[in-house]
């Protein structure tokens, strides 16, 4: 449900490219939900939700957790599989699954408040769930495993923000603190939305240009931007999903200033909001293995594209 992230350095990328507007990369892939063979959802709770006449707000806690198939066991926030040699050799992934499936039992944890940069919020929230009860911090875990996967097995070192391996949170400005300790070149903060039904498609959350306090993403803005129009394109390819029909004006990419996990960052930063839990057609994409599946894919190919620029 809730959303915050992080910002880049620019000196490990090597040179970079001019940033690839969005349409140029969604153009000729899939605009609207009727151009898309499926439908996906996509916002992820409260702060998305609440910005919309439209939007229905997702549960206060996540309902009971029905079974769904998982992604193999962790092996802890960071794979203790040696790495092969790929494309991505020498590059750092940081993979933020959204919220923690042990939020709802630590309520008064992650209701206290933590400063944003340009304000403060709660530490984090429980997320949202599908009306049969598939939470939104399993879904998660699921596919940020999934992308762990396939990144390294491209080469690249990666990190969890979590990895069910905590009891809860971590809060959302720790959160953008592991991006920046560990000078990653991309991270990615991995949600489901939590709308009302009718509202369908993916969008990925980009940081807006802030600063205050301890937030500055002037350096972050233009890399993030790249690296979200990349991983847009690419869902969209490879899961057949539609952009947002209800936020991003269609083009998938939504700029926000609200969230720490993104004004808090030092290298670039996106969220993902796969799909909107909430609505039936959507659900039944986010509770199928096979549609994870692709999910991570999308995203990793979306991320690998932007890597290897």
């Amino acid at each position: 449900m809730r959303h915050d992230d992080f910002p880049p350095p620019t000196s490990r990328t090597g040179p970079r490219r001019r940033p690839v507007p969005a349409a140029a990369v969604l153009a000729g892939v899939c605009l609207t939900a009727a151009g898309c063979a499926a439908g996906s959802g996509s916002a992820e709770g409260s702060p998305t939700a609440s910005r919309q006449a439209s939007s229905a707000p997702a549960s206060s806690s996540s309902p009971r957790v029905s079974p769904a198939p998982d992604a193999s066991p962790s092996t802890g926030p960071t794979s203790a599989r040696p790495l092969p040699r790929g494309p991505l050799t020498g590059r750092t992934v940081v993979i933020d699954p959204g919220h923690n499936p042990g939020n709802r039992d630590h309520t008064r944890e992650i209701n206290a408040s933590v400063d944003i940069g340009t304000g403060r919020k709660e530490c984090d929230t429980t997320g949202t769930a599908t009306d049969a009860g598939y939470a939104e911090a399993r879904f998660t875990l699921d596919v940020s495993r999934r992308l762990r996967t396939l990144l390294e097995e491209q080469g690249a070192r990666v990190v969890l923000t979590q990895d069910g391996d905590r009891s809860f949170g971590p809060c959302v400005d720790e959160r953008a603190r592991i991006g920046n300790k560990e000078r990653a070149d991309a991270v990615v903060s991995v949600h489901a939305d939590g709308s009302a039904t009718g509202n369908r498609g993916f969008h990925v959350i980009l940081p807006a240009a802030v600063s205050g306090g301890g937030a500055d993403t002037a350096k972050i803005v233009a890399p993030s931007r790249e690296l979200g129009v990349r991983i847009a394109g690419n869902f969209v390819r490879v899961t057949g999903s539609a952009p947002s029909n209800y936020i991003g004006g269609g083009t998938g990419l939504d700029t926000r200033d609200d969230l720490g996990g993104l004004n808090l960052s030092t290298v670039p930063k996106v969220f993902i909001e796969c799909g909107n839990m909430r609505d039936p057609k959507d659900a039944a994409l986010l509770t199928s293995e096979g549609w994870r599946r692709k999910a991570a894919l999308g995203i990793a190919e979306g991320v690998g594209s932007y890597l290897k620029r």
